[in-house]
């Protein structure tokens, strides 16, 4: 339709199974599903519900009537209440028992923590595949040397490898955090109005245990272990915060890593996967502008301030609840979903086909490092007899010709051809660039990467080497 809005992140960005995940068929769908383990919980603890009454809600358990149920909002004004009586319409023998006992949290809240808990397991799944393509980068290129850059000026060397696996690490406490969350998940359960299970007290006459033991026969129903100890008429709303906090934690993550390849992509040393008929700019046609790592960061804003939704929602819940959560989780839940999931996907294409140019970026590292080694030079100098005080005022008055040659005049840097003409240096062309292999300024890089690979990385890929199947989709 193209009359009215549509999300963005539906049309253009999130993919089919994460859309799928937060569609009404899903979320009504789970409702009707815990209707049916709440009836057959409290069948099996002794109410008068019969097994032709279970059957015929199961027989509707998948056939939605969406028409009735939005006659019926209309009507009354309340979605859980329309969905009742529209179930009831089809299930007309179990009508009087559906929703027995229960409140709208039930269903709304039960539901949510099992779309958000699937969501998450999608999530993870992506992660852990970006964490393997980028990981595989890093090793690739482990030992590769590199100009590092601090406050975006030339640094000491470091390697291609080792700031890739910084980005992989950034991912590894990601993971962390989410596996954190998802074995802190727990149903809201059958918990009653005000979350004292005073209705389901009435219902089994008093009988505490029998009341404890539908808490845990719905959750078991429904593939979890257990609820949360306590709630109120809703689930703790700060797990809302957990799990969206997890979700701006990757998308800081991801923001980094593709601010980056937008910086090296500037310095032409790697640059995004670009297609054969990709159009750069509309105008310009030679640009190859990195518009994915560019797309990653604008869609990562979007998850990092949306941060601020949950964290207001928990902090202004009156008491036992309000309802003014209702429709912020509506679109803030959601939506985070669906732009972490975007970022995955275009996160994973990127990393999977970055494209290296080594001849840049050893034209780089020999723009600077002659004055990075000149310390190594230095030394070299004063062992075959040279004064080691006059050599250094020689060495920065050299530095400072040959930095003018390069700011000011554009030359290339010919500092070590100034000091291997000055014969107090004892020093041949050749010795000085012998001395300049950028292998030896790179320290431990190379071994720290292959380190911090076998002790986290490793284990992580074999932990969730059924997941590793993954192909990234980025529709555009």
């Amino acid at each position: 339709m193209n009359d009215i809005y549509e999300t963005p992140l539906n049309s253009r960005y999130a993919s089919d199974e994460m859309k799928r995940l937060f569609s009404n068929d899903t979320r009504f769908k789970l409702w009707r599903k815990l209707w049916i383990a709440l009836a057959e919980a409290q069948k099996e603890l002794g109410l008068d519900i019969t097994d032709e009454q279970i059957e015929e809600m199961k027989r509707y358990a998948e056939d939605i009537n969406y028409e009735v149920a939005r006659q019926k909002e209309k009507e009354l004004r309340h979605d859980v209440m329309a969905h009742i009586h529209a179930f009831g319409e089809q299930a007309k023998k179990a009508r009087p028992i559906i929703h027995l006992g229960a409140t709208s949290c039930f269903v709304t809240d039960n539901a949510d923590i099992i779309i958000m808990y699937e969501a998450l397991k999608l999530i993870r799944k992506k992660l852990v595949n970006c964490i393997k393509v980028l990981s595989d980068f890093a090793l690739k290129y482990k030992d590769m040397p590199t100009l590092g850059f601090t406050h975006f000026q030339p640094a000491q060397l470091t390697t291609v490898g080792k700031r890739a696996m910084l980005w992989v690490q950034d991912l590894v406490m990601d993971l962390e955090f989410l596996e954190y969350v998802m074995e802190h998940t727990y149903l809201r359960g059958v918990k009653g109005t005000t979350g004292t299970q005073a209705s389901f007290m009435a219902l089994f006459d008093g009988d505490e245990e029998k009341v404890k033991m539908l808490d845990k026969l719905v959750c078991k129903k429904m593939g979890f272990e257990k609820s949360f100890p306590l709630t109120s008429q809703t689930y703790p709303r700060k797990y809302d915060f957990l799990v969206l906090s997890v979700l701006a934690s990757i998308a800081q993550s991801s923001y980094k890593f593709a601010n980056d390849i937008r910086l090296l992509q500037h310095l032409k040393e790697i640059e995004e996967p670009f297609e054969k008929t990709q159009v750069g700019s509309s105008a310009m046609a030679y640009k190859r502008n990195p518009m994915r790592s560019e797309r990653i960061c604008a869609l990562a804003r979007y998850v990092m301030v949306n941060i601020q939704n949950p964290l207001f929602t928990a902090s202004v819940q009156w008491l036992e609840r309000t309802l003014d959560d209702s429709a912020n989780r509506r679109i803030s839940i959601p939506e985070a979903f669906l732009a972490t999931d975007s970022i995955l996907n275009l996160y994973h294409n990127v990393a999977s086909g970055l494209v290296v140019y080594e001849k840049m970026i050893e034209r780089h590292i020999q723009q600077e490092l002659p004055f990075m080694a000149t310390e190594n030079i230095l030394m070299e100098a004063v062992k075959r007899g040279g004064d080691r005080q006059d050599l250094h005022e020689k060495i920065r008055k050299y530095s400072m010709e040959a930095g003018r040659n390069v700011k000011e005049f554009g030359k290339e840097n010919n500092l070590i051809e100034l000091i291997s003409n000055d014969p107090s240096f004892k020093l041949s062309k050749e010795e000085i660039q012998a001395i300049l292999d950028p292998k030896k300024f790179v320290g431990r890089a190379p071994s720290q990467v292959q380190e911090y690979y076998d002790e986290y990385v490793k284990p992580i890929l074999e932990k969730y080497k059924g997941d590793l199947n993954f192909e990234s989709q980025v529709n555009i």
